[in-house]
């Protein structure tokens, strides 16, 4: 029998499995010595039932007009515990840095005056909020759920892509992930010692009533959805059902007097803490776009007067926008007073002319990003882009340089795929997810990996046509004096899926997606005289 990993190729990229041909990396042998003595048919045959599941589930999603089960590689990916030590310091090491600027933007503001990032850059910012200046929250938390994208370098080293700490999504999958590979690789499971997940919707719901009004003692929780034409909606069901709080949408809400309260068959009842998955420019229509049906009127106002959290808070977006991600290491420097445990991306701002004349005269080796973009709209890869795509972009560049980063191109490492019956390397990230309770920030064990499933593609975005990888975090050597650890048995069911499943791509965008501008369009239709403006695209960038 032929071995599965015969004719592997190594290229230049970092390999997340193997050093070198046939000899895998010590986080992964013991996965390499469970699947090697398979047969790529019987592997294929085991993704054939974990796909099933999947649709039988109706974890789903929409590409290129054909309803599929949501890809899920069946050849997981492994991280070692001291490498995922030092990927949980510097994601929460990242999150207290941007909490501090957070609370420093729409507060005292000394980090302007100390010149450590100009004014001129927050304030021209399309994710600044005036309306949220002042607002300081019960708990002093304003990143409630982060997701920080991380890459691979060619050298092996942990790179920061970009921050997420508007509404990240992606952790819903990262559960049924899980739950389904170890129905379909359950000696897998009995021969590693992984990390669970399982306790993510119970971190977060506590984190979530940490959060609340001090004065209340047994705080109302609500998951703020856009609606079931959201691409993230899986995710918002799934996580309101297994924290066993209510699932709303804005018509459900009612602000009056400065509370919140959402209608229910016994009356009003008080909402305390939302976990909102709406965009800031949607959620209240008092302060933002007046032509929102899927916020909730006062919301803000309510806020303000201690009434009830929003979780996240509004205006985050300021600290994740891409020219803001160039200032990290510094914000990081500026208020913990330490080195970054995890280092950026080779990134270059166009904030004066020498920079963007450099840029401009390089744009074929370079990335380009758009600084408000997402889903991987807008970036050129200058190395694959044709002479005219270079030349529209130089005109762009040139227009308004405030609205661009540059990026070196990065070899994202490869990790083992199942590719039509056989093995083969494809780029992958990770998204590893953090909660913030207010005195400690938890990373969730492994995150998600995105996988780019088209040969030689960087784009791992399932919208793109990329999926995603079971993480398993490994636990250290366990002391000789240590008890035996519980062992609870993960079983799927489809009782925490939603009845119908959604159409759209579950891919780990922003939650901000189109698909709000479905909602909206379906909602104003039954609304006379009711203008929709166009949204932009939601996701996460990928070069």
């Amino acid at each position: 029998m032929a071995d599965l990993f015969d004719g592997y190729p190594l290229g230049e990229q970092w390999d997340e499995m193997f050093g070198a041909p046939a000899q895998p990396r010590p986080p992964y042998a013991g996965l390499f010595g469970s699947l090697q003595p398979m047969s790529g048919e019987e592997l294929a045959a085991r993704a054939d039932v974990l796909s099933q599941t999947y649709r039988d589930a109706g974890v789903t999603f929409a590409h290129a007009g054909e309803e599929q089960p949501f890809p899920l590689d069946i050849v997981p990916r492994v991280i070692g515990a001291d490498e995922w030590a030092h990927i949980e310091r510097g994601v929460a090491q990242r999150v207290h840095a941007l909490e501090a600027f957070l609370a420093d933007v729409y507060g005292a503001g000394q980090v302007f005056a100390d010149r450590v990032v100009p004014r001129s850059v927050i304030t021209t910012s399309a994710h600044f909020h005036r309306a949220a200046h002042g607002l300081v929250p019960p708990n002093g938390v304003r990143v409630h759920v982060s997701g920080i994208d991380l890459v691979r370098d060619e050298a092996g080293d942990f790179r920061v892509l970009e921050d997420n700490l508007r509404s990240p999504s992606g952790v819903s999958y990262v559960i049924t992930n899980r739950a389904a590979m170890s129905q379909v690789l359950p000696e897998l499971f009995g021969d590693h010692r992984i990390q669970p997940v399982a306790d993510y919707p119970s971190k977060l719901l506590a984190a979530l009533k940490a959060s609340a009004p001090s004065a209340v003692a047994d705080p109302t929780v609500v998951v703020l959805t856009p609606g079931v034409y959201n691409s993230a909606y899986f995710e918002h069901a799934l996580l309101a059902r297994q924290m066993g709080v209510e699932l709303v949408e804005g018509r459900d809400l009612v602000c009056s007097g400065g509370q919140v309260s959402m209608r229910t068959t016994d009356g009003q009842q008080r909402v305390d803490v939302i976990y909102r998955r709406i965009d800031d420019e949607f959620l209240d229509p008092v302060h933002f776009r007046s032509d929102s049906v899927i916020g909730c009127a006062g919301v803000l106002n309510a806020a303000r007067a201690g009434r009830v959290t929003i979780a996240n808070a509004v205006g985050n977006g300021v600290a994740d926008d891409k020219l803001i991600y160039t200032w990290v290491p510094d914000l990081i420097r500026y208020y913990l007073d330490e080195e970054p445990v995890l280092a950026n991306a080779d990134t270059y701002r166009l904030d004066d002319v020498d920079a963007t004349e450099w840029v401009l005269a390089n744009l074929d080796s370079l990335v380009l990003k758009p600084v408000d973009g997402s889903g991987g709209k807008g970036i050129v890869i200058g190395p694959r882009a044709d002479e005219r795509t270079l030349d529209e972009l130089a005109v762009k560049v040139r227009q308004s340089p405030r609205d661009w980063i540059a990026q070196k191109p990065i070899g994202l490492s490869t990790s083992p795929t199942l590719i039509d019956g056989r093995i083969a390397p494809r780029h992958v990230d990770l998204r590893p997810f953090a909660v913030n309770d207010g005195t400690d920030v938890w990373v969730l064990p492994g995150g998600l990996t995105r996988v780019a499933l088209p040969e030689g593609e960087l784009v791992v975005n399932s919208s793109q046509g990329g999926g995603s990888k079971d993480t398993w975090v490994i636990s250290g050597p366990r002391p000789d004096n240590a008890p035996a650890p519980d062992r609870t048995q993960i079983e799927f069911t489809t009782a925490d899926l939603p009845a119908e499943p959604p159409a759209q791509d579950p891919g780990p965008a922003n939650d901000n997606a189109v698909a709000q501008g479905q909602q909206q369009q379906q909602q104003q239709a039954e609304i006379p005289g009711t203008a929709v403006s166009g949204m932009r695209d939601g996701g996460t960038a990928r070069c």
